[in-house]
């Protein structure tokens, strides 16, 4: 820490970004190639959970008493549904709990674009190839042969290879995609709608878990799932943390004295009540980063400065940045 530092104790896993250093907050799956042993060619989005536990991360006694409850809902095979205002630490948390099964980790981003193919799977055109027959003297026949090449998605190579499913912005996709879902929670079972033969259904794998999660109702976009699904979940709310949790989490991407971090949650935390927009622990964070930016951190106006350069995109859209300026402002002293 720099000066001023209070000697706060935290327990952080991973390292700190330093100021004027860029650097993503967690790392998304990535495709790999293989092969699925039935003739057809497979896409396999699995990651090492070394790869995709988010660095740095805090463990503060909040965030470890719902990481508890992640993880005993999931021993009891029971999916797990975070649920919470964006900006809030759900991913992050999804992500580090799934991390600490120790299984790999398939990851799906929701959105308007998923369908039932973009989960299982789908054929990707085919592999045209041509056998040449010359057995008969003087004779020679040459057939042409069409294989249909498969590959499977992220919830087929999940529920077969028992890794740790982290499905982001679940309630963004359609309900309709998600029936499938119904016979792998209820019946250990996932049917491949598209595929033919007899392979068509995959056996869930023991070790195969799940952990979703959905922005609350009120957040555009969101679509309400079916209540067969959901009566198949657990569900978990995930609000702001405390202010001692927030101070450790910024501190921990951000290297700035203990007192410039401790006004800066404070602030966010005040706006977070005052203005009508979600404010949540990322706008500190960023905030933070761009304090650190600057030579003269404990300006009052560059504080100003940097708030509404942070939130002027929440507002942007149906609301007036000359008032939350003024919002702002008026918040910082």
């Amino acid at each position: 820490m720099g000066n001023g530092s209070s000697g706060r104790s935290r327990t952080v896993r991973g390292r700190k970004i330093r100021s004027g250093r860029a650097e993503k907050e967690l790392r998304r799956a990535s495709d790999a190639a293989g092969d699925d042993g039935s003739g057809g060619d497979e896409t396999v989005p699995l990651r090492s959970p070394d790869e995709v536990g988010p660095d740095p991360f805090v463990a503060t006694d909040e965030i470890a008493t719902l990481e508890g409850r992640i993880t005993n809902w999931l021993d009891a095979d029971q999916p797990v549904h975070l649920i919470g205002p964006t900006g809030c630490g759900k991913t992050a948390l999804a992500l580090h709990a799934a991390a600490e099964r120790g299984r790999p980790v398939v990851w799906i981003n929701g959105d308007s674009a998923v369908d039932t193919a973009a989960l299982v799977g789908d054929h990707a055109g085919g592999a045209r190839y041509s056998e040449r027959d010359e057995y008969v003297s003087g004779v020679r026949k040459e057939t042409e042969i069409v294989r249909e090449r498969w590959v499977d998605n992220p919830l087929s190579v999940a529920v077969r290879e028992g890794a740790t499913l982290v499905y982001n912005e679940f309630s963004r996709t359609d309900p309709a995609a998600h029936n499938v879902l119904l016979s792998v929670f209820e019946e250990g079972v996932l049917e491949r709608p598209a595929k033919r033969g007899e392979d068509r259904q995959i056996d869930v794998h023991p070790e195969f878990g799940a952990i979703l999660t959905s922005n609350s109702t009120e957040y555009a976009g969101v679509h309400e799932q079916q209540d067969a699904l959901l009566d198949r979940f657990v569900g978990i709310h995930v609000d702001y943390y405390d202010e001692a949790t927030e101070r450790e989490i910024v501190a921990a991407h951000v290297d700035l004295p203990d007192d410039r971090i401790d006004r800066i949650v404070a602030i966010t935390r005040d706006l977070r009540e005052k203005l009508d927009a979600t404010v949540g622990t990322r706008v500190a964070i960023t905030a933070a980063k761009g304090v650190a930016a600057f030579e003269d951190d404990s300006d009052r106006d560059r504080l100003v400065d940097v708030f509404t350069d942070v939130l002027v995109p929440k507002v942007a859209d149906d609301g007036d940045p000359r008032e939350l300026r003024s919002a702002i402002e008026s918040t910082i002293e």
